[in-house]
């Protein structure tokens, strides 16, 4: 891979909550439907998701910052730099996360499945009971103790037919939320007493905070933490930042937004496409906040419009992100 492409956003607004960020092009993936960026600790490199292609992807922005992203992290392997394809399921696979042990855990379009580190399959599909046929699995992250949430979207848009999944250590898996359309973002304030969620698939864009039980795994009282005008499009994925903020990716929005834990709007960065998917903290210090994009759904006039959709961006917010907890089974 070639070094970065810079990627002008464009002037910014002069209204207090819009600011520029510097966004470059980290790998020039092309990818029809990018998703959930997650640094992996293990080997000092970013993982993410080509949800149509069904493809998992593992980035490294140097063999520098690899070899910084392992130190102190035994039995490591050396990561080269650039964006290779670690594993093909030859379904769609919805999003990733390192387990602690080596390997990934997957939210695939069968079920869950598990590999090792080469991306080959370590056992079969575990498909909750009862999962309709016309859903496949989407977005999905680890709780800070290690359990992977993921939640389904349903393939021909009837709504009300996905859910929201818990897949504990032991292989356990529990219904945590029902009647979804699109199980979307989600993410754990850094206290892990707040979940927050959305579910792109709703008439009106929202994001979710519910009270979260760590210890138990469960989901309490909810309430409309955010709501969006519909000329703000679509939340999709999120991501919380070290300072208790979320960063929301706005499909058909062209946008990502900073919100603070009690839903005021703190910044509104441009990006050079109109359909970001989700950002995700990487880099040896959490300090890169990498984008996930999509060229799903456009016309050939936009795509020519939009050189950089499909690819995976990165930035330099000024913040740092949560380190995130690697699934434990």
């Amino acid at each position: 891979m070639t070094g970065p492409n810079p990627a002008s956003t464009g002037p910014a607004s002069t209204g207090p909550a819009s600011s520029a960020l510097s966004w470059e092009v980290a790998a020039p993936a092309a990818a029809e439907l990018g998703e959930r960026p997650v640094w992996n600790p293990n080997t000092g490199s970013l993982i993410w998701v080509d949800i149509n292609a069904g493809e998992l992807h593992q980035f490294s922005a140097s063999a520098r910052d690899a070899a910084a992203g392992q130190a102190g992290v035994a039995g490591s392997a050396r990561v080269e730099a650039g964006d290779t394809v670690i594993a093909a399921l030859g379904v769609p696979v919805g999003a990733a996360a390192p387990r602690a042990g080596g390997g990934y855990v997957l939210a695939a379009g069968d079920g869950f499945r598990l590999t090792g580190a080469d991306g080959a399959a370590d056992g079969p599909p575990l498909r909750p009971p009862g999962m309709p046929e016309n859903v496949r699995f989407n977005d999905g992250a680890c709780d800070p103790v290690g359990r992977f949430w993921a939640g389904t979207a349903a393939t021909n848009g009837q709504a009300g037919t996905a859910s929201l999944y818990r897949l504990d250590p032991d292989g356990r898996v529990t219904e945590m939320l029902r009647g979804l359309t699109e199980s979307n973002g989600l993410g754990w304030s850094p206290d892990a007493s707040v979940f927050y969620y959305t579910d792109s698939g709703e008439a009106r864009s929202r994001v979710r905070a519910f009270a979260f039980d760590l210890r138990a795994g469960t989901l309490g009282d909810e309430r409309d933490l955010i709501r969006f005008e519909p000329a703000d499009g679509m939340a999709d994925g999120l991501v919380v930042d070290a300072e208790g903020c979320l960063w929301i990716a706005m499909w058909d929005g062209g946008c990502v937004r900073r919100y603070c834990a009690d839903g005021e709007l703190l910044g509104l960065y441009p990006v050079p496409v109109s359909r970001p998917t989700c950002p995700g903290f990487g880099g040896p210090d959490l300090d890169q906040l990498y984008l996930t994009t999509a060229l799903e759904g456009l016309q050939a006039d936009r795509r020519e419009a939009e050189p950089l959709a499909g690819h995976l961006l990165r930035a330099r917010p000024g913040v740092r992100g949560l380190a995130m907890a690697c699934y434990a089974g």
